[in-house]
């Protein structure tokens, strides 16, 4: 996974001088960050691995500020698409597309007695309207057979549940409707974790809006 630097921004935090940050991992894993001050904001000095879920404990001025810090995923672009708003879209469109192309073909052979415009804006038409057709058939039939909507959002949610020598035995992304997904997994792991501690990894995606976690301790 990528790395990147983060900044912290806030009127409170212009005065800190050189600040040190202790960054409290989920389940106990720690790392100590240097800030350095950039013009209104602090930047830090080395890159924050990811995932990027973790409290952040600000010491400045002898006194200590925890900061949570989430950063919230969004799922692939398709799975904020309305298909009842895409298929009423296509019908009009397609319907005044064709009607375009008729009426020219119609205008073009009256005056160039180019009869075979007619049948020819008639056969564009059919291919233009079958392309959309197809595309729009290809998606609704994917949520209704019940397919991964989403690869890369599923990748990252098995990254974010795999720590610790937790293993995701089982993982089940579907689409719910525009924007929302809904995901079924099972858990292995030798240490006492709950639902709970799984949910609170997954609350940075925001398209996961029901959850289902089966916790199995070996």
């Amino acid at each position: 996974m990528g790395h990147r630097p983060y900044s912290a921004f806030g009127q409170s935090m212009v005065f800190f001088q050189a600040p040190k940050q202790s960054r409290s991992k989920p389940f106990g894993r720690m790392a100590r960050v240097d800030f350095a001050k950039r013009d209104d904001h602090l930047e830090s000095l080395e890159n924050i691995p990811e995932p990027h879920a973790f409290t952040a404990n600000v010491l400045a001025a002898g006194s200590v500020y925890p900061v949570l810090f989430e950063e919230h995923e969004h799922g692939d672009g398709r799975a904020h698409r309305d298909n009842n708003m895409r298929a009423a879209i296509i019908h009009v469109l397609a319907d005044a597309s064709v009607s375009v192309l008729v009426i020219v073909g119609l205008v073009l052979a009256r005056l160039f007695g180019w009869l075979w415009m007619d049948p020819l804006a008639g056969i564009v038409g059919a291919c233009v309207i079958a392309s959309w057709a197809f595309a729009l058939v290809r998606d609704t039939g994917a949520i209704l057979l019940d397919t991964n909507p989403d690869r890369k959002l599923a990748a990252k949610v098995r990254h974010a549940i795999e720590t610790n020598g937790d293993q995701v035995t089982d993982l089940h992304l579907w689409r719910l409707g525009p924007g929302h997904l809904g995901a079924v997994l099972s858990v292995t792991t030798s240490q006492p974790h709950q639902p709970e501690d799984y949910r609170a990894r997954l609350r940075r995606f925001r398209v996961l809006s029901h959850i289902t976690i089966e916790v199995s301790h070996v």
